[in-house]
């Protein structure tokens, strides 16, 4: 039992890490892109601005998707058996 508890807190912490990790590279990817892309067409600012927050809260959800498996394993693990 000690061992499973062990593995699952080592799963939770890696899915909120990698998820984090993913989430900001994909967030100043997204943003320097934007930037790029404003400073060549200066007249679509703001239809890139638009599309670029709808992006990163879709980036953000899938992140905090993944905190919230994370935590329903950490909370209330399927995996223990009472």
């Amino acid at each position: 039992m000690e061992n499973i508890l062990g593995l699952v807190a080592l799963a939770a912490g890696l899915i909120i890490g990698l998820g984090a990790i993913g989430a900001c590279i994909g967030i100043g990817i997204m943003g320097s892109k934007y930037l790029e892309a404003s400073a060549r067409q200066p007249e679509l600012m703001n239809a890139l601005q638009t599309k670029m927050f709808l992006l990163a809260g879709l980036i953000d959800a899938a992140f905090l998707i993944g905190v919230g498996i994370a935590m329903m394993f950490a909370f209330a693990n399927p995996f223990v058996l009472h």
